[in-house]
């Protein structure tokens, strides 16, 4: 098969996952939101998830990371876990009520103080978070604070699906800034001016280093912790948490990580995202392959960057000005 056919293979298939999905989010939505939020729960837990793997990557990502958890909640998990990524889809596309429900979250925690006292002296801020309930919410949250919150976001692979996701996300607040060299400038500029920022830092990173998550190495990205030491704005882990009427959230904001060495900052950030995960195994995103490159040659390029940081740890961080 030739790299053309190929190409064209690829679009067939991406169009015809976008088509079902669409065709899913707009008859949900003929529904009111307390229905249509659950029912794309389900309809995602029961068949999107078994036909397209999900269920099964959900059990062996489970069998790596908790190997000795019982077998009954490996199959609760295989369940919850895309029903909630099913409920965070819908909530995206039903942004005027999602809004109006998550703009009341309670918001809570040791953090408050900090991003309180860097609003009032203009400085930025970057809020660091991962799949995780529903990070939406605390978005949404967060602007209600009087927070103008930009978003630093990883384009969906489905080209098709991603043109009205991106616009869907852009819905709940802004800036965003995708992905990419001119995204980073973009943010750069935007934290320069006293801006603020929230990005999710718990994906297989291709340009990260292998640190450890849930006993196990895991790529993971040191340029949220290079972006807060160059310019010198709090990292404050944030989570948003969904209650059990499945709807609602609370909004959990964690004292700042301390700044320092961006290896250690992140690696704090990781285990503090664990602690988030074990206490609410159904609300992290289980169906990313987040330990895929781990180990292999993008592992041990990530050591190899990993060391040569450690022999330069006084040299400055390239980063845009």
């Amino acid at each position: 098969m030739t790299d053309e056919s190929d190409t064209w293979f690829q679009r067939a298939r991406e169009y015809l996952v976008n088509l079902a999905l669409v065709t899913l989010i707009t008859l949900a939505a003929l529904l009111p939101y307390r229905l249509r939020i659950p029912l794309l729960g389900w309809l995602t837990s029961r068949i999107v998830a078994p036909l397209a793997g999900y269920s099964a990557r959900v059990r062996e990502n489970l069998a790596l990371a908790v190997p000795d958890l019982p077998e009954t909640e490996v199959r609760r998990l295989m369940q919850a876990v895309p029903d909630n990524a099913g409920r965070n889809l819908m909530e995206l596309y039903s942004a005027k009520e999602f809004s109006a429900r998550a703009r009341h979250s309670t918001v809570y925690g040791p953090g408050l103080p900090f991003i309180d006292r860097a609003r009032a002296e203009g400085k930025p801020v970057i809020f660091v978070t991962g799949h995780m309930g529903s990070f939406n919410a605390a978005r949404v949250a967060m602007v209600e604070q009087g927070f103008e919150m930009g978003v630093f976001y990883r384009p969906m692979k489905n080209r098709y699906f991603n043109a009205h996701y991106a616009e869907a996300m852009g819905s709940l607040s802004q800036p965003m800034f995708e992905q990419g060299r001119r995204g980073m400038l973009q943010m750069a500029k935007h934290l320069r001016s006293g801006g603020v920022l929230a990005i999710l830092n718990d994906l297989n990173a291709h340009g990260g280093v292998p640190l450890d998550f849930f006993g196990e190495p895991a790529l993971t990205s040191l340029v949220t912790a290079e972006l807060s030491l160059k310019f010198e704005a709090p990292l404050v882990p944030v989570w948003g948490i969904r209650r059990e009427n499945g709807l609602d959230f609370d909004i959990y904001v964690e004292a700042p990580i301390p700044p320092g060495d961006p290896i250690e900052m992140t690696r704090e950030f990781n285990a503090r995202l664990e602690v988030q995960v074990r206490a609410h195994m159904d609300q992290w995103f289980w169906i990313h392959r987040r330990w895929k490159d781990g180990t292999g040659e993008m592992a041990e390029r990530g050591a190899a960057r990993l060391a040569e940081t450690a022999e330069t740890a006084d040299a400055p961080t390239e980063l845009p000005k």
